[in-house]
């Protein structure tokens, strides 16, 4: 099946380079109950980077020694993908971090009345002094800054603002918008994301929650109001609810908005797979595109239609992101696909004895939900051999 059109009404975007930062190694092992091993850091940073994700935030060094060499080890790799690291604004932090040999450094702070109040106790003015003084001392090491207002959504407008536009002066070389709590709406983030933009010409990066279920409706309304980086997460993993899941943005960006942010999507499901393995969250069979079940058909009507066409009931190839087809038996099985079974087992049955194949099929599905090949082919047995041996 050849990459198709999806439909007349879907948008293209006509938008510069997007650069996909995969946060998996720090916000994704901040997923309660998930720790990495280094082994098994290294090998998702590899696939990362095997799949030609650019940017990889591989942790966050002033947490522990364990987790600064960690990182290290990642730099040591030598990987094509530039590595970020998260880090707060006092020198300590900033140090760890650029002598892991990272890229670039992601500051951040909190600007909500909420933080400033109780999380600081102090005033404005001292959540501006520290902007000022960490991009300075980072950039003095060398290293790229990215300088993100932590509660994004939740901050006074005029004061984010004012933050964004200090840490521009300060040198920062990108702008950070932060859905901590995803709580915003996509309306929200693509009208922070303009204002943002008419207010510096730093680029502006997105780093989304999705404890409403819309941290990818969010990255892509804030892509197309101007926001050229977007943080992700192999399968969404991450605090509380999770983030951007990193195979359904670039899946979408690439097949429904026409945008291919140049990874490789037809191995989406193998380093879905590894990072499901690794931290043990098993992933739901519905897992968009991934799952098992995001390209499998019960239904008599969609099946009889899929073996006709795939794309009566698949929008793409599940090659494309490396997954595959599940024809699946059970009480919607239809008597096309039952004939189609017989035939592949390379048995002849007449109508009558398709007919009661089905009716077979259905009771079995009715009660255990689906019928496996095994107990497909004992019912064919059952039915047809007594025929045979007449």
């Amino acid at each position: 099946m050849d990459e198709v059109s999806l439909g007349p009404y879907n948008p293209k975007l006509d938008v510069g380079n997007i650069v996909v930062y995969d946060s998996t190694l720090r916000d994704g092992e901040q997923t309660p109950g998930v720790t990495f091993s280094l082994d098994q850091k290294v090998a998702i940073a590899r696939k990362l980077d095997e799949i030609r994700v650019p940017q990889i935030e591989a942790g966050f060094p002033a947490v522990s020694e364990r987790e600064k060499a960690s990182v290290k080890a990642i730099c040591d790799e030598k990987l094509d993908a530039d590595i970020l690291v998260l880090s707060r604004i006092t020198k300590d932090d900033i140090d760890a971090s650029v002598d892991a040999g990272v890229d670039m450094v992601l500051l951040f702070i909190g600007t909500s009345e909420l933080h400033i109040q109780h999380k600081f106790k102090k005033n404005h003015q001292y959540v501006l002094d520290k902007v000022i003084n960490g991009v300075e001392y980072a950039k003095s090491r060398g290293v790229k800054v990215s300088m993100s207002a932590e509660d994004t959504t939740r901050t006074d407008l005029d004061f984010l603002l004012k933050v964004y536009k200090t840490a521009e002066c300060a040198g920062a070389d990108r702008i950070g918008v932060t859905d901590t709590l995803g709580c915003a709406s996509p309306e929200a983030i693509s009208f922070l994301v303009g204002k943002t933009r008419e207010t510096v010409r730093t680029p502006v990066s997105l780093h989304l929650h999705n404890d409403y279920g819309l941290a990818l409706a969010n990255a892509i309304a804030g892509v197309r109001a101007g926001a050229t980086a977007v943080t992700t997460t192999v399968n969404g993993i991450g605090e509380r609810c999770g983030n951007v899941p990193l195979e359904q943005f670039v899946a979408a960006m690439k097949f429904i908005y026409g945008k291919d942010l140049g990874i490789e999507t037809r191995k989406l499901k193998e380093i879905s797979d590894m990072v499901e393995s690794f931290s043990g969250l098993c992933k739901p069979v519905n897992q968009p595109l991934v799952g098992r079940n995001a390209f499998s058909h019960e239904s008599g009507i969609h099946v009889a239609a899929v073996l006709a066409c795939p794309l009566t009931y698949e929008s793409i190839d599940p090659q494309l992101v490396g997954n595959e087809r599940h024809i699946l038996m059970g009480k919607h099985t239809g008597l096309n696909y039952v004939r189609k079974r017989v035939d592949d087992i390379g048995l002849i049955a007449t109508e009558e004895h398709l007919s009661e194949i089905l009716e077979r099929v259905k009771v079995i599905g009715e009660k255990k939900g689906r019928v496996n090949d095994l107990e497909f082919r004992e019912i064919v047995a059952s039915v047809i051999r007594p025929v045979l041996t007449t």
